[in-house]
């Protein structure tokens, strides 16, 4: 029994030995292979400090330079994403406009695959950018409409910009498109640019309704009815019969054929489906 006992602590010794190694290995592959690429992260920096003069990247605790070390390690990248997105977080709830910003950089930059961090990154830049900046101004009492429009047309354009980098790590994602379009009507006030967004998120795979409902609806706006009554019968028969938005295509439809003049003879005949072997998305363009 006592053979059998001592066998046995020897048995889990032997384990716990093996596993510190292995865990110490690891550790110290990590910090050799840290080392290694440290020469990596003052070249991204000093790319970010270029294209943007006015970071300060010690400000509240901005100093997560460290991060992107790890980073680069893999799998690892993801993980140092998400803390970083905490830390911005801290930052953002503290208005430190340069300090978000560069972290928002800084986490597209470690993973750029998320589209929660382009997505979120862009409303921030566009939305509680110009509320920052406008309060540090002097607020709406002493900026003019004209300034505090000026300024939110600064900080729309920058976050255009973050959406145009991140279209190209995700090509073809509508979601990128409707936020570009979101800013553009609700931050430009740029209803001929929102509704080409509003198109092109539209033909991407796996679009909403709303979107292509929203290009018709701008067009509407801009006094182009005659278009817009072209795309809606166009996209009425892409539309399952089910869906909530099919009906209100067809009432739209009505409507600007009222508007029109459109004699009865010329309306809108709603066809039973799309076409046999074709897909909806297939006949977007």
């Amino acid at each position: 029994m006592w053979g059998r006992l001592a066998d046995s602590r020897s048995s889990v010794f032997a384990n716990v030995k093996s596993r510190l190694l292995a865990i110490f290995v690891t550790l110290g592959g990590l910090a050799l292979t840290g080392a290694a690429l440290r020469w990596m992260e003052a070249p991204l920096w000093a790319a970010l400090r270029a294209e943007q003069p006015a970071l300060r990247l010690g400000s509240a605790g901005a100093a997560a330079g460290q991060g992107v070390t790890l980073g680069l390690l893999g799998g690892f990248r993801a993980i140092v994403a998400d803390f970083t997105w905490l830390r911005l977080h801290v930052i953002w709830e503290q208005r430190d406009l340069a300090a978000t910003d560069t972290l928002l950089r800084l986490v597209t930059t470690i993973d750029p695959r998320p589209l929660y961090f382009w997505v979120n990154g862009a409303r921030i830049i566009a939305f509680d950018m110009t509320a920052w900046r406008i309060a540090e101004a002097g607020g709406h009492d002493l900026l003019s409409a004209v300034q505090r429009d000026r300024l939110g047309a600064e900080q729309a354009r920058l976050a255009i910009r973050l959406l145009e980098e991140a279209m190209t790590f995700h090509p073809g994602n509508a979601a990128l498109w409707i936020e570009r379009a979101n800013i553009e009507l609700n931050r430009l006030r740029d209803s001929a640019a929102a509704a080409e967004s509003y198109r092109k998120a539209w033909e991407q795979p796996g679009a909403p309704t709303y979107a292509a409902r929203l290009h018709a609806e701008l067009l509407r706006r801009l006094g182009r009815k005659a278009e817009a009554l072209v795309w809606l019968t166009r996209l009425h028969p892409q539309l399952p019969p089910e869906e909530e938005g099919t009906e209100l295509v067809l009432s739209r439809i009505r409507d600007l054929e009222r508007e029109l003049g459109v004699p009865v003879m010329q309306t809108y005949r709603p066809a039973a489906s799309v076409p046999s072997g074709q897909s909806a998305g297939e006949s977007r363009k």
